[in-house]
């Protein structure tokens, strides 16, 4: 991460940045040398060693995520081809979990960036709203898994949330009125009152596991 006598000023400024202790960066920094296997950067074929994601059904959006650029707090829009060390502590700040000494305006800080950071994974277009055919896009993915459950009844169970998520947002809506998409504001309306806070952490102790969003 730097000189000998750069690292703890480097280290102090990453804290800040993330909310990370310096225990925890140490940990993070060891697990992202063991990904890139010794590189500066990270590329998505790396994440392929990752056990708990092999068979996670929402994988290449997890993956993704990690080099979407609007969640790298860049200006610029897209996907990035590799990222490098703060680039990925950035990432897991965003399952960071809640700490006790947060006051009201710090919580739904950190409650609105883990929202915006989910919220990008449904809009895979990145046009700022969730459309009928993402949000089926992941209800499908999310059920791949079920040999019970057809392709169909996927469609109609996304389908369904759509038209609640409208009634949620907009209310009443006339016989000709369409409902575009779910905007970000729409977003954490559909979720307020769900505890997002503890349903997507980091567990920092085992090595073998990067993160978790259930």
């Amino acid at each position: 991460m730097g000189s000998a006598h750069s690292v703890p000023a480097e280290m102090r400024e990453l804290a800040d940045r993330t909310g990370f202790t310096s225990e925890q960066i140490e940990h993070l920094h060891r697990r992202f040398k063991q990904l890139s296997q010794d590189q500066l950067t990270i590329r998505k074929e790396n994440f392929d060693s990752i056990p708990d994601l092999e068979f996670n059904p929402i994988r290449g959006k997890i993956v993704h995520a990690f080099f979407d650029k609007r969640n790298l707090r860049q200006e610029s829009d897209g996907l990035a081809e590799e990222i490098n060390f703060e680039d990925f502590l950035t990432i897991m700040s965003y399952f960071r979990p809640i700490e006790m000494n947060m006051d009201e305006e710090q919580l739904d800080r950190f409650r609105k960036e883990k929202l915006k950071f989910l919220f990008h994974m449904y809009d895979s277009d990145h046009d700022g709203k969730i459309t009928l055919q993402e949000y089926r896009n992941v209800v499908e993915e999310l059920l791949s898994g079920n040999p019970h459950l057809e392709k169909e009844s996927a469609r109609s169970i996304a389908d369904g949330a759509m038209m609640e998520a409208a009634s949620i947002c907009v209310g009443q809506m006339g016989p000709d009125q369409v409902y575009e998409g779910i905007t970000f504001e729409d977003f954490l309306k559909m979720w307020q009152g769900i505890d997002i806070e503890t349903k997507m952490h980091v567990r920092f102790l085992n090595v073998d596991t990067i993160a978790h969003c259930y």
